[in-house]
């Protein structure tokens, strides 16, 4: 004897599956995460000792830019609002006809400088920022994304005190085009084999010395457009770098419709990955196998994600 179920039923249940994998399904590369609300405000700061100021690190920063007038001010002064005072932070314009040189005319006595010309993308772009710099700590930063109050002296007492570790990143907040919150990104910990599979690190949270930068070549490979952050942390990786994952909100990470990430990942970013992954494999692996090798991971992160959710609200 069969039973049927009625369509609204069938309807039903479907809801209640959605419902159910939105709260209890990895948020990790999901953009979108739920209706907008008012950035989260930074309280988990810790009650730290004054800095030493002569003992502090230089940190170099760069942003690469091109047409991003309309958020670059609100990068600039996210870095800015720091307050370190050992920071050298440069910006490497692509030559940009908007409004962005009013924006660095602007701000260009708070910068260790800037320029705008031509170049021949993202990477170059980072390069020739990084060559100008001479920080013991460095990071980049794009040109619509934020660092989060704090950041930058977390990390730099973060290395102090553990001055085994070469690369450290923390959690990630989701912002739209209008700065308002849309996501999470809660990070289970560093697995380095993980890189080997898919990159999950929060690139706008990312900073690392420069004796490890120096040690896999000293620059960006140019030959990536998309994927050039995470050509770099394999590239640490193999090099013997030890990681470390700051569980702390250090960047904002903001989704808009000009941007090269929703634009090129479908022409050029999988192309990309995939390079990687027969670079490490010898082979492409299948999705299966990528997804079957991100699963650990992927549990992990649903467990540290569900307990900030209850403990700490989301």
């Amino acid at each position: 004897m069969s039973v049927s179920i009625p369509f609204a039923e069938i309807l039903k249940l479907d809801r209640l599956k959605h419902k159910a994998w939105r709260l209890l399904g990895p948020r990790l590369g999901v953009l979108h995460q739920y209706t907008p609300r008012p950035l989260l405000q930074i309280t988990d700061k810790e009650n730290w000792e004054a800095f030493d100021i002569d003992a502090a690190p230089r940190v170099s920063l760069v942003t690469p830019s091109f047409r991003q007038g309309h958020y670059l001010g609100e990068t600039i002064r996210s870095v800015l609002g720091q307050n370190y005072h050992n920071l050298e932070y440069f910006i490497e314009d692509g030559g940009s006809d908007d409004n962005t040189l009013e924006v660095l005319k602007t701000y260009e006595s708070q910068l260790s400088g800037w320029i705008s010309e031509p170049d021949k993308g993202q990477s170059h772009a980072i390069n020739k920022g990084f060559k100008r710099t001479s920080g013991d700590l460095m990071g980049w930063l794009n040109s619509d994304d934020l660092l989060l109050p704090g950041a930058i002296e977390t990390v730099v007492r973060y290395f102090a005190d553990h001055p085994e570790v070469d690369v450290v990143y923390g959690n990630r907040i989701i912002v739209d085009e209008n700065g308002f919150e849309i996501g999470r990104w809660i990070m289970p910990g560093h697995d380095s084999s993980i890189l080997s599979w898919a990159d999950y690190v929060p690139q706008e949270t990312l900073f690392w010395r420069r004796e490890i930068w120096e040690k896999v070549g000293g620059q960006i490979d140019e030959s990536f457009r998309f994927a050039m952050d995470w050509d770099l942390l394999v590239r640490f990786r193999d090099a013997g770098a030890k990681f470390a994952h700051i569980p702390r909100f250090m960047g904002a990470f903001r989704i808009h419709q000009q941007q090269k990430t929703s634009a090129e990942i479908s022409e050029i970013g999988f192309q990309e990955m995939n390079r990687i992954r027969q670079r490490i494999h010898g082979h492409v692996p299948t999705q299966q196998q990528i997804h079957k090798a991100m699963v650990p991971f992927l549990l992990k992160h649903i467990w540290v994600d569900l307990k900030w959710r209850i403990f700490r609200g989301a």
